[in-house]
């Protein structure tokens, strides 16, 4: 009796013992199958849901393209995904996990009419066919069926689970005339979806979609813009309104993409931002504009104030400091030739660190320039606080600053504000002799715009600046 039992314990070993090893090999045949590594056609049941694989949806769609073109008729595919999936899978376990899609594929298959098609292409994810729409009122109608329909609690054994899930829509024709475009395109509003949060969905939009692809690509070409020396500088000359001096130049940066051309900055200054690849870019400008000042007065040029715009980013890092002064050490630009622009609404976040650089980098002799006054905050109690030397009025009020009361009180009362609290002022985008001489009266220090010049490239720069070396600019 006991070798008899010794002997199926024995057995029963080695039969799961087998078991193991041929799940084993199931699965690492499966898994090469995927990768290619076996030939032999890929399955058209999902094990799992035993609905249609992505392959067999993928033949269902084409022939169902192909009818419609003929018909006219509309059609949509939806791409559905469950939330948090993953989770489930490693905390309940994978019987868990199966089990509920197979619960979320029969409460899908109840939302369908008989000639609609559903299949899970894997992971948490279902691809839904609505062959004969319509408008997009029935496709949103079908969807929040579905919503519904999930909404109620899954009872997997003892476990009871709420999930959520989110919907991407892409409809034939205006989303696409291929199997591939539509899957691809329901994918791409699937992830607009996800952004918003949790029980939405979104139906793909051509125009949205090629903004997001051309900013993908445009994000790919500036990370390398920098290493193929893509970008450039201009500057723009700066004259003291009171005697006609040519006193400073604004350095700005230029991007020639080399297959669409220039790209202006309100485009990719900001994308940078996003990209986190300011502080590369912002350092590659003021070392240019460093060598350029010293060029310049090689060249016999009176020196005169480089102004570089400082983004959020830089100003904020923690290190603007020894940043600033490492790089004019390194190019030999005296700090008293140097000023940094900034916009109010930078200069309020952190403002106690912000207080403390500007301190440092005054006493250095480094001059601060706050850009587009007038549009933001315009605080008297802010600017009291903060080390700036000047105050540049905003174009918006210098195009106007003669046709409109508004916009020249809005002026007057900066000038005034400003020197009394002993700064300049600078007046942006001057671009008529009306406008110097109201801008004259009014006591303003300085102007820049296109009536002194447009931003020019580095060599005219030099040109100009060796023309009005200390002779008065006509005004």
């Amino acid at each position: 009796m006991h070798d008899a039992t010794r002997t199926r314990r024995h057995l029963e070993k080695e039969i799961g013992t087998l078991r193991n090893r041929v799940s084993f090999l199931e699965n690492a045949v499966a898994k090469m199958r995927r990768r290619g590594d076996i030939n032999g056609p890929p399955p058209l049941i999902d094990h799992v849901t035993g609905l249609p694989s992505r392959i067999q949806f993928y033949n269902t769609l084409h022939d169902a393209l192909v009818s419609s073109k003929k018909s006219g008729e509309k059609l949509a595919v939806i791409f559905l995904s469950l939330d948090r999936f993953k989770l489930i899978n490693d905390t309940l376990g994978q019987f868990v996990g199966d089990a509920l899609l197979q619960e979320v594929a029969k409460r899908l298959g109840m939302c369908l009419q008989k000639h609609d098609n559903l299949c899970r292409p894997g992971r948490d994810e279902f691809l839904l066919l609505l062959p004969r729409t319509g408008d997009r009122d029935g496709v949103a109608r079908v969807v929040e069926r579905i919503f519904q329909a999930l909404s109620d609690s899954f009872q997997l054994g003892c476990q009871e689970l709420i999930i959520n899930s989110n919907m991407g829509i892409c409809a034939y024709p205006e989303g696409g005339d291929s199997a591939d475009a539509l899957i691809r395109n329901a994918y791409a509003a699937l992830l607009k979806a996800r952004d918003l949060g949790q029980n939405t969905f979104r139906f793909f939009s051509p125009q949205s979609y090629e903004s997001e692809f051309s900013r993908l690509l445009l994000e790919n070409d500036l990370r390398r813009a920098l290493d193929r020396r893509d970008f450039s500088l201009n500057y723009q000359p700066q004259v003291n309104l009171q005697n006609g001096r040519v006193v400073g130049v604004e350095a700005l940066v230029r991007w020639d993409h080399q297959t669409l051309g220039p790209i202006s900055p309100d485009r990719f200054i900001p994308l940078a931002e996003d990209m986190g690849i300011m502080a590369p870019l912002g350092e590659w400008v003021l070392r240019t504009a460093g060598e350029h000042h010293l060029a310049c007065t090689g060249y016999g040029c009176q020196p005169v104030r480089y102004a570089v715009n400082l983004s959020p980013t830089q100003l904020h890092s923690g290190n603007l400091v020894p940043w600033i002064l490492a790089i004019l050490n390194e190019t030999g630009l005296e700090p008293g030739y140097l000023e940094l622009e900034i916009t109010e609404g930078a200069l309020l976040r952190n403002r106690q660190a912000t207080v403390a650089a500007f301190e440092a980098l005054h006493a250095r002799g480094v001059q601060i320039a706050l850009d587009d006054f007038g549009t933001g905050y315009s605080s008297l109690a802010y600017l009291s606080q903060f080390s700036i030397s000047k105050l540049k009025i905003d174009k918006a009020f210098t195009n106007a600053v003669t046709t409109d009361e508004r916009s020249a009180a809005i002026s007057r009362a900066i000038i005034s504000m400003a020197h009394s609290l002993g700064m300049r002022v600078m007046a942006e985008g001057v671009e008529t002799q009306e406008q110097v001489d109201y801008l004259r009266d009014l006591g303003c220090d300085e102007i820049q715009g296109y009536l002194v010049s447009c931003p020019l490239p580095p060599d005219e720069t030099m040109q100009f600046l060796a023309r009005h070396s200390g002779a008065e600019f006509p005004l």
